[in-house]
């Protein structure tokens, strides 16, 4: 059976099997930044405000210290063509977000977001979500207060902080994602 929003597509002509594990850390001096270790490749990554945290919490600001499995890739369809991964693949629809709400029943899960509802609104005007790796940080099982909302996602020109996430270029991310499985590892901290 085919569905139309989660699809998986394999990278032809690249390598042929994903990536085992990848490593991100802190750069030394600089806790905001950080390194992505990848097939032998390093490339410069932002981190949260708050730097690696193993106790990571809502609105901390920190990337949560810990090993972690891609679940999905999420991408503007709008903006980009269909990347090339071994991870199922959404396409991120204008009411698309995700539940920031601790005390929600829906916390740190996609949800649909109304002009009137709260929530992290995946579709925006600038290009930080054009693609985004759901990360499994907080979902088995999900504790109200934790941290929600961690991707590896685009970064700012300028690479300044995120709010716990791990952003890159668009050119590492697409590489990256040719790469990702749902079965690699990614070990922040």
């Amino acid at each position: 059976m085919r569905s139309s929003s989660i699809s998986t597509t394999y990278p032809t002509g690249l390598r042929d099997r994903p990536l085992s594990a990848i490593r991100i850390r802190a750069a030394a001096g600089n806790p905001r930044r950080g390194w992505l270790v990848a097939g032998g490749q390093t490339v410069p990554v932002a981190l949260g405000r708050g730097g690696i945290r193993a106790d990571k919490r809502e609105g901390d600001g920190g990337s949560p210290k810990g090993t972690f499995r891609p679940r999905q890739l999420w991408w503007r369809a709008d903006r980009h063509p269909r990347p090339r991964t071994f991870l199922p693949v959404r396409a991120i629809k204008p009411d698309d977000a995700w539940c920031e709400d601790p005390r929600s029943r829906h916390y740190n899960q996609p949800m649909w977001r109304d002009r009137e509802s709260g929530g992290d609104r995946l579709k925006r005007d600038d290009h930080l979500y054009d693609f985004i790796v759901e990360i499994d940080h907080n979902t088995r099982p999900r504790v109200a207060g934790r941290g929600s909302a961690v991707f590896l996602h685009l970064a700012r020109p300028d690479f300044s902080p995120t709010a716990g996430c791990v952003s890159m270029t668009r050119a590492a991310m697409l590489r990256l994602l040719a790469r990702l499985g749902p079965n690699t590892r990614i070990v922040i901290g």
